[in-house]
This record gives C-alpha cells, structure tokens and sequence, in this order.
C-alpha cells in the first residue's frame, strides 16, 4: 500500500503557509505534512505550530541552521515513516490537486520517480516572468541532452518519490539545486522517470519569490558536474 508523507520546506512565508497547507489538508491521500522551518524571522514557525494544534497529520520541524531549502530536504529523512514522499514549496505556486493524479500514477508505478511538469499538456500556469519559463526551457533542454533521457521541467517543486531513496542517498545541495540533484541521483537507480502535467502561479519577488539569476547558472554547473564529476 502506497502511503505519503509531504515535505513543506519554508523560511519567512507568513503570508502564504496557513492556505498552502489548507490547499494540502483538502486532499485526502497524505498520512503527513511534514513542515520544515528553515529558522525564519517571520511569524511563519508559528503559524506552522498553530496548523500542527489544528490538523493532527501535521508535523513541524525546524533545522538547526537556515541554509536553504536542500538543507530542510535533507533534514527530513528522519522524520519521513510513509513508502513515498512529495515535495510541495509553502508558497502559493503550486495546487495539491496535482499531486492527487501523481499519487494515482505512482500506484502502478511504486519504483518511479514521478515529476509535474509545468512545460507538457495543457493544464492552467501563470507564469509571470517569461524569462524564468524560458531559462527553465533551456536548462531543461541541456538536461536532457547532457544525461540522454528527455525531462522537460527539471526545477519542478512537485516530485513524488519513493521514500527508501530520500533516506537511503546522500545529498549535498543545499539550495534551490537540490531539485536537480535528486534527479540526477534517481537516474543512477535505473528506475524510471515519469511526468505528469500540472498548473502553476508564479508570484512575483514582492510578493515573496526567492529563485534568482545565480541560481540558473548553479543549475547550469551542476548539470556538468553531477553528469561528469560525480
């Protein structure tokens, strides 16, 4: 049986984490949301402990130092006890409901990697900076020629993943790459990758978006380094 828990990585989302984690309790296939605080300065740990008092799947966490949303991944391991995991960002990007038909296709296909894609099909995004889908087109594009196997949307949030994988490798990306570095490290397992289409809407620097224009270049290193160094 396929049971889940959602890691929910957040530094200083007070405005967006009561509704991001509503959005998640509305759908009725997590065993736990696991809230990892990345040591913000907001209200935001508290909101979560109030959520963790609300809904009795909720569990919250707070790492030991705030270096990134690689850093709250990987602090996670010890807290996960469900056959899979789901990665959903605290911001208001991304819709739960998307994870429901990931969850449905990893029931046939307990061993795969199962990404939303917000590039394939044609499912509702709102993408706010076209340079950002434009850069993540292109990253994606040297991605999959790089490694030889065609992924469209390498820094997707949402990825449903077996949870013996999160615990069993070890991971060094702390930043925003670790969504590149899980992906490289599942295709060593040999095991497949599949993409499900999901919507998007992308929010803007004010309104609390993080990525930068550094992080395309980290994107871009990482590719060559994870495909001939490590």
């Amino acid at each position: 049986m396929l049971t889940l828990t959602a890691i929910v990585p957040f530094y200083n989302e007070e405005n967006c984490l009561k509704e991001s984690i509503e959005r998640l309790t509305v759908e009725n296939i997590f065993n736990k949301i696991l809230l990892v605080d990345n040591n913000s300065t907001d209200n935001s740990l508290i909101i979560a402990k109030e959520l963790e008092k609300k809904y009795s799947i909720v569990q919250v966490e707070q790492t030991s130092k705030a270096k990134g949303k690689g850093v709250a991944i990987q602090y996670s391991k010890d807290f996960i006890d469900t056959s899979h995991v789901v990665i959903h960002d605290a911001d208001l990007e991304y819709f739960p409901k998307d994870i429901v038909e990931m969850y449905d296709l990893a029931k046939n296909n307990p061993s795969s990697f199962i990404l939303g894609s917000r590039l394939i099909g044609n499912k509702i995004r709102k993408n706010i900076y076209p340079r950002a889908r434009w850069a993540n087109q292109f990253l994606s594009f040297l991605f999959s020629l790089v490694f030889n196997i065609k992924v469209s949307d390498i820094a997707s949030c949402y990825k449903l993943i077996p949870s013996d994988f999160i615990k069993n490798t070890k991971l060094k990306e702390n930043g925003f790459t670790i969504d590149l570095e899980l992906l490289t490290q599942f295709i060593k397992t040999g095991n497949k990758i599949l993409e499900v289409p999901i919507m998007y809407e992308g929010r803007s620097y004010e309104e609390g978006k993080k990525i930068k224009t550094i992080d395309f270049f980290r994107y871009i290193y990482n590719i060559i380094r994870y495909r001939f160094v490590n």
